[in-house]
């Protein structure tokens, strides 16, 4: 059962601009929830309203909404963890 992956332009012109080999691991991960879904790894949900999650690869963080009625991932944000993040 497949969903839907949407990341908008910004999105990929962010994911452009990180190193190769770590854009190839998020490219992976992004393929595999396409594939199985949106529920496995290192997920935690941000916000029980708005069906909002975040998911963990390495420095990386992911953050997407899941519209579960229609099967879709959004992807709002992919961003590197630093020092300064927090």
């Amino acid at each position: 059962m497949n969903w839907n992956l949407h990341l908008n332009e910004r999105i990929r012109k962010n994911l452009r601009r990180f190193p190769r080999k770590d854009q190839i691991r998020i490219n992976g991960v992004l393929l595999e929830m396409s594939k199985e879904g949106p529920y496995s790894g290192d997920l935690v949900k941000l916000d029980s309203e708005e069906n909002l999650w975040r998911l963990r690869i390495g420095a990386y963080r992911i953050k997407f909404q899941i519209r579960n009625k229609d099967r879709i991932i959004y992807v709002y944000e992919i961003e590197r963890r630093t020092s300064k993040t927090y």
